[in-house]
């Protein structure tokens, strides 16, 4: 995990990122630099957004799941990987760009 660590902390120090959240399988966060209401509401609603757009990919294609999701407002942008490890932990990374 420390190489995990280094890699989220080297995203962090960029100036253009406002910070990073690591949520499980259910939405909560389980690493962030963000407060835990920020994080929490975060989490709630890329949940909500990633669930529909990976059921998006798989109507038009079983054999894809959602990998990246770029979401842009007119003052950020949320950067979304959905993820496994050992294809047994699913998680999803934000990366919140100012």
């Amino acid at each position: 995990m420390d190489g995990v660590e280094e890699t989220l902390k080297r995203i962090e120090s960029n100036a253009s990122v406002a910070g990073t959240i690591v949520l499980n399988s259910e939405g909560v966060p389980i690493r962030s630099s963000f407060d835990s209401g920020t994080s929490s509401r975060y989490g709630r609603e890329v949940s909500e957004i990633t669930a529909l757009a990976r059921s998006a990919v798989r109507d038009l294609d079983p054999q894809n799941d959602l990998q990246l999701l770029c979401i842009r407002f007119n003052k950020r942008e949320i950067i979304i990987g959905a993820g496994e490890i050992l294809s047994e932990i699913s998680f999803l990374f934000l990366l919140i760009d100012s």
